[in-house]
């Protein structure tokens, strides 16, 4: 998926964020948001994907201010957010498929930048897929022999997991996170942080800091496990804007909740839509 114009804006902002989390000092602040904004001026294109431009605007902000992980307070926050939430929604789904893509999803809501109200009213709300492809993920589970579970935010693991307990009785599942902090997606150091290995299968990470995956950027040994796989479930829109660059495989499940609009709009489906896609 190719930028749009209203990705600029979402741009600036993400660098005013990132450059506040990265440091407290005004004067360092300002050079930052000066050079970033520079950046964006030379690179933004709607030629790109967003995440193209995202990358390198991240490794900015961190070589300048020096700090290799500017959201991880973040993520601590919404990795106790979750926690919370979980323990106020009404149960854990079974061996269902749609209750677990249901359950995953709702923590695709999760959002430490937005009023923590307004997401439990959010995830505890109902569920439905404007796009719904979960018949045809059954149909693939049933002849998989080996499944990639992409990681989303820090917080959304807990949702992930009776999703990867479902699909492993069907197969084999690696769960894939990034190699490297960007912004508040899950990592490697944060898996032993958050002592979140316990209850994963296999894991490996993507080789890489973009926001979804940038195949260009991405290791070899995640490149042969994407090739490999026979179904690859990715979570969030960062995979959606990244993945819909390649040709159509048929089998790559994306599963989010489409928060802005020119997401919404490359699918077809109104704003803060769940989507449910096989493609």
């Amino acid at each position: 998926m190719k930028a749009a114009d209203d990705c600029r804006y979402c741009l600036e902002g993400l660098l005013y964020q990132a450059v506040e989390l990265a440091t407290g000092d005004s004067e360092l602040r300002a050079r930052v948001i000066d050079a970033g904004l520079s950046f964006l001026d030379r690179e933004f294109s709607t030629e790109k994907t967003s995440i193209a431009v995202a990358t390198p605007l991240h490794r900015l902000i961190r070589d300048l201010t020096g700090n290799a992980d500017p959201y991880s307070g973040v993520k601590e926050a919404e990795v106790e957010m979750a926690a919370e939430i979980r323990r106020g929604l009404d149960r854990n789904p079974g061996g269902d498929l749609g209750e677990c893509l249901v359950y995953a999803v709702r923590g695709n809501s999760i959002d430490f930048f937005k009023d923590r109200q307004e997401i439990m009213e959010s995830m505890a709300g109902p569920v439905e897929f404007t796009i719904d492809d979960t018949a045809k993920l059954e149909s693939r589970l049933k002849d998989a022999r080996c499944i990639l579970y992409l990681a989303d935010n820090a917080g959304e693991e807990p949702f992930d997991l009776p999703l990867l307990r479902l699909v492993g009785s069907y197969a084999p599942v690696t769960y894939v996170v990034k190699e490297s902090p960007v912004q508040d997606d899950l990592t490697l150091a944060d898996l032993g942080k958050f002592a979140m290995t316990q209850e994963l299968p296999r894991v490996i990470s993507t080789g890489t800091d973009t926001p979804g995956v940038d195949m260009d950027m991405a290791s070899v040994e995640f490149k042969e496990e994407f090739a490999g796989a026979d179904l690859v479930l990715a979570k969030g829109m960062g995979y959606w804007e990244t993945l819909s660059e390649l040709p159509r495989q048929g089998k790559v499940f994306h599963l989010f909740k489409a928060k802005c609009r020119p997401v919404a709009d490359s699918i077809g489906v109104p704003l803060n839509s769940y989507v449910a896609l096989l493609r």
